[in-house]
């Protein structure tokens, strides 16, 4: 009875902001309730018999998340997790305000969360987790984390809570020495990671930070992306080979992959089937906005985040042929735009709509790029609904790139409201 009430505010809460806003909701009353109960999420997370797994890192979180809850799911676990993506602590309090009964208690076998990089550190300093992998660190936005340094510290102290298996990418040079600064406390680690010509054929390969150290020998690696072609991955792993047929185009959507394999399998251990993951993944549909393809009035738009210098750049660089229709929004999260000079704009020659709070700062560095640019929207809904009224292209689909903010109050005016709704 301890939490009854805080939970049962919350949850009014919630109800009340979604009918002024719907599918809204996800953010108010999880700080609500963690103000009301902060004890609470610890007492949650520990309270399963099979304890906790993280997923963190720079980018991939929520792929790989997704890809690793489906696998274990199809194994017959029951999983708490975060669909919305919501992965600092607030978005945690709100995961249990939707799944946990008013005692606070969440039925399930085991929590598989993605958590921010900066966030997952205080979090696990608190409750331990059975197993932690970590994807990479990548150049990001700087009023957030000033140096990738930072980022590589914060994921070490996560690292160390592992209690049973850390997963982490061979092809991070800033993942190898957290190794080496780690010891003896991260022995029981598992190293993924692509192949040398299948990363040489990459433009920008995974977009990895540089250390500007010197450079240690790569970790033996256990599971790889042996080759890829379009979004056709073939994987090697202890298990067996395996080939993917993944929603998403990209070399980073591939390292999520086999990612979530090698997590899957040190997870589950000898209960583990790489025919029932392979089964599972190519059937999975991409996380919202992340190769989202979705139909608005009667015309297929492709939906594609982007959240950082690195995303950006492997979002340019995995552009399906050109596409005929652009429309790039850039919202209230990029607080300093200075990194979007950082980019190369180079692969396009024309955006049709640039929107967004940020909509003059884009339009800006377009131009110095010498894009065409054939309209400036700072308001979305109308920067939409000028992006449809345009011609159907021929040989591709309207393309949209946005930030997190401009992808929420998007994907919301439009009536996608739920994480859950996205198909193949």
């Amino acid at each position: 009875m301890r939490y009854t009430f805080a939970i049962a505010l919350a949850r009014l809460l919630r109800m009340g902001v979604r009918l002024v806003r719907p599918g809204g909701g996800s953010a108010l009353p999880g700080l609500f309730l963690s103000k009301l109960a902060p004890g609470l999420l610890n007492r949650v997370l520990m309270r399963f018999p099979q304890g906790l797994v993280v997923v963190s890192g720079s980018a991939g979180k929520s792929t790989t998340t997704k890809m690793l809850v489906a696998i274990c799911r199809a194994h017959g676990l029951r999983v708490f997790t975060n669909p919305s993506t919501a992965n600092i602590s607030q978005g945690f309090f709100s995961a249990i305000v939707e799944q946990s009964n008013l005692r606070g208690v969440i039925p399930g076998d085991i929590a598989i969360l993605e958590m921010d990089e900066g966030h997952a550190a205080e979090i696990l300093m608190v409750v331990s987790a059975r197993q932690v992998t970590l994807l990479n660190v990548l150049e990001d936005q700087l009023d957030r984390f000033v140096d990738p340094a930072n980022v590589s510290a914060k994921l070490l102290t996560a690292a160390k809570s592992a209690t049973r298996a850390i997963i982490m990418n061979a092809d991070d040079q800033n993942l190898v020495y957290l190794a080496l600064e780690g010891g003896s406390a991260l022995a029981e680690t598992s190293w993924f990671g692509v192949a040398s010509e299948v990363l040489d054929s990459a433009k920008n390969g995974q977009g990895i930070a540089k250390t500007y150290r010197p450079i240690l020998p790569r970790p033996t690696v256990v599971s790889e992306v042996n080759d890829l072609q379009g979004k056709v991955v073939s994987v090697s792993t202890p298990a067996g080979q395996t080939t993917l047929e993944m929603p998403n185009r990209g070399l980073h959507f591939a390292v999520d992959s086999v990612a979530a394999l090698e997590s899957a399998r040190r997870l589950l251990e000898s209960s583990f089937s790489l025919d029932l993951a392979t089964k599972t993944l190519n059937e999975l549909p991409p996380v919202f906005a992340r190769g989202e393809l979705v139909e608005i009035q009667g015309s297929k738009v492709e939906f594609n985040l982007v959240q950082n210098p690195t995303s950006f750049q492997l979002n340019l660089d995995n552009l399906s042929g050109y596409p005929e229709r652009l429309m790039i929004a850039i919202g209230r999260d990029v607080h300093d735009p200075s990194w979007l000079w950082t980019v190369d704009f180079s692969g396009i020659k024309r955006v049709d709509v640039v929107s967004g709070f940020n909509a003059g700062e884009m339009a800006l560095r377009l131009a110095y790029a010498g894009v065409v640019i054939d309209h400036v929207i700072e308001d979305l809904d109308a920067a939409m609904d000028a992006f449809l009224s345009l011609p159907e292209p021929q040989e591709s689909v309207r393309t949209v790139l946005f930030s997190a903010d401009s992808m929420r109050r998007l994907r919301r005016s439009l009536g996608f409201t739920s994480p859950e709704e996205v198909e193949r």
